[in-house]
């Protein structure tokens, strides 16, 4: 049985390098590492780093149930839709997708798409039932959200545009981060060899370290840590409050649990220095693979008999793009 409260499920598990002692952070422009310091239970300050984002790991846990190679949602999900949009006349050339897309059904690609000739910003307008001076009916949209993603319920999706009145919000029911605590950096460097062009012309003719030839020495930062912890959190309550029966709920918690535990068990390799193994076993609150798995499928098949059409169509929504 899925692990569920009134409130949030929530663990904590720490993690260290699979190689060596040290990792590269995730970094942000004009800004680099993000650091920051925190109160330890014992009232001291302590220096800590953001190894990987609320909204990176939000990323993370959707590719975990994403078949990149098949460019297809993971096959344990089949009967649940999404929105796979392709070329305007060809069918078969994949751009993207709901699942795969920053801001989900409200992306550009997905908005600007035409299902049957009706561009998808209209399509999901009305299946929102979105229009002037109406008030939003959360649970109406949150059906219409379950027939055409149900992911965008567990991520979150923002719809902002003009032309959706009330410009609807769901929060993200799954949320996780990783940070380090009592950090340090590990400073170190290497040296990019030119074994063809030994020496480059003073006078800059042939080519130089511009255009990547000759040997240029570089410098490099990444850190260690006391303790590395990825936390996670599912809000039952959020996904309850949506009033969509309990097994829809029960199936989108299992869904987030998947994705969790898929992700924890393929291994977190967020970067090329940033490879992440757990330490110990996982929190036995959350499910084995397997056992999510079943409970998914039956709980898709549970949701179907009650009502044959809370999926939509059931699989991916072909739309087509075409270049402005």
């Amino acid at each position: 049985m899925t692990p569920t409260n009134p409130h949030r499920i929530r663990f904590s598990v720490d993690l260290r390098p699979a190689l060596g002692s040290t990792f590269q952070p995730t970094g942000f422009p004009d800004l680099g590492p993000a650091t920051f310091t925190r109160y330890t239970d014992t009232g001291e300050l302590q220096e800590c780093l953001l190894v990987e984002s609320v909204q990176s790991m939000a990323n993370r846990l959707e590719g975990a149930a994403w078949d990149e190679a098949a460019r297809d949602q993971h096959p344990v999900f089949s009967g649940l839709p999404y929105v796979r949009v392709h070329r305007a006349g060809d069918p078969e050339a994949f751009l993207t997708s709901s699942r795969l897309e920053a801001h989900r059904l409200a992306s550009a690609f997905v908005r600007e798409a035409e299902l049957d000739g009706t561009k998808m910003l209209k399509v999901i307008a009305e299946r929102l039932h979105l229009a002037k001076d109406t008030p939003l009916d959360r649970t109406a949209m949150a059906r219409a959200l379950l027939a055409l993603d149900p992911f965008a319920l567990l991520h979150g999706v923002f719809f902002n545009q003009k032309e959706w009145f009330g410009q609807p919000r769901f929060a993200r029911a799954v949320s996780a981060v990783i940070e380090a605590y009592d950090v340090r950096q590990a400073v170190s460097g290497g040296r990019k060899s030119d074994h063809v062009r030994h020496q480059l012309d003073k006078n800059g003719t042939g080519g130089g370290t511009k255009e990547g030839y000759g040997s240029i020495p570089f410098h490099r930062v990444e850190w260690t840590a006391r303790t590395i912890t990825a936390m996670f959190t599912v809000d039952v309550e959020l996904l309850s409050s949506y009033g969509l029966g309990d097994d829809v709920t029960d199936l989108l918690t299992a869904i987030a649990l998947w994705e969790i535990r898929s992700l924890l068990t393929g291994g977190l390799r967020l970067r090329t220095a940033c490879d992440l193994d757990p330490v110990g076993d996982l929190p036995e609150e959350l499910p084995t693979l397997a056992d999510l798995t079943d409970r998914i499928t039956g709980l898709i098949s549970a949701c179907r008999a009650a009502d044959p059409d809370v999926f939509g169509v059931g699989g991916p929504l072909p739309v087509a793009w075409k270049a402005a």
